[in-house]
């Protein structure tokens, strides 16, 4: 569960790699492509140009390498040559990579064209609150802290938190423990320590907070048929505070650890 700092120092590798897919997915024209396509552009860059694993492929019998969740998919979407990125559509690629035997975990929900103000004001809140749970991270600080916070800015925002699925430790293996709920009371659960490394990863509804998995056996939806909306990091915590692994270069203004 704690990490050494040599084996930090290599998951900040795995997660600088990472970020940087996400920094190339942000350069394509999204709209008008399939969720294949994505997938099979994300593993040619993963593979190919930083000459790393993608670490989903094979996790679990699962055949790709991202999870694309699209308006009312929760989470774990499968890729499909008939999905197709639409203007006015949200969407979260959630893509996992490992480098020299360590992997890095994170998501982000992309907004393609013209969307609904409605719709990014999902996107946004959901964005706020998992930087809300990683300002709790620091020696001494329970995971209930985390979690407290980001469910408190979801209800002050009119959202429910989806608790069927959590962050999760992650280091040579993609789940390790402990579970990272994002809900939760102050002051309770696992008491943080310095190495300690996990994922943080809400998953914000408009609607109800029900949710079902879909014949397919993977893709999550929620029950109502209103949008979901997630984002996730790496994290470790420091001495200090927390370091972001995965933290993507526009979002080095947010710093990459809080003190």
């Amino acid at each position: 569960m704690v990490k050494r700092p040599d084996e930090i120092e290599k998951l900040g590798e795995a997660g600088r790699l990472l970020a940087s897919v996400f920094q190339m997915l942000d350069d394509m024209p999204l709209a008008g492509l399939s969720t294949l396509a994505v997938n099979d552009r994300v593993e040619d860059y993963i593979v190919n140009q930083l000459h790393a694993r993608p670490a989903s492929k094979g996790q679990y019998g699962y055949g790709y390498v991202l999870n694309c969740s699209r308006n009312e998919v929760v989470c774990h979407g499968v890729p499909s040559a008939t999905d197709i990125l639409a203007d006015g559509d949200i969407v979260n690629f959630d893509i996992t990579l490992e480098k020299n035997g360590y992997i890095a975990d994170s998501s982000k929900t992309y907004l393609i064209g013209a969307v609904a103000p409605a719709a990014r004001r999902l996107v946004q809140t959901t964005y706020e609150a998992l930087w809300h749970g990683i300002r709790q991270v620091r020696p001494g600080a329970h995971l209930g802290d985390v979690g407290h916070v980001i469910e408190r800015h979801a209800k002050r925002n009119g959202y429910a938190v989806v608790r069927e699925y959590c962050g999760h430790g992650i280091g040579r293996e993609m789940h390790e423990e402990p579970q990272v709920l994002h809900f939760g009371k102050p002051g309770t659960g696992l008491r943080l320590k310095e190495g300690m490394v996990f994922t943080i990863e809400p998953m914000l509804n408009q609607g109800g907070a029900k949710v079902e998995t879909k014949d397919d056996g993977w893709s999550v939806v929620t029950v109502d048929g209103k949008l979901s909306a997630q984002f996730e990091h790496t994290v470790a915590v420091t001495a200090t505070g927390v370091r972001v692994l995965t933290l993507r270069a526009e979002e080095r203004k947010q710093r990459a650890e809080t003190r």
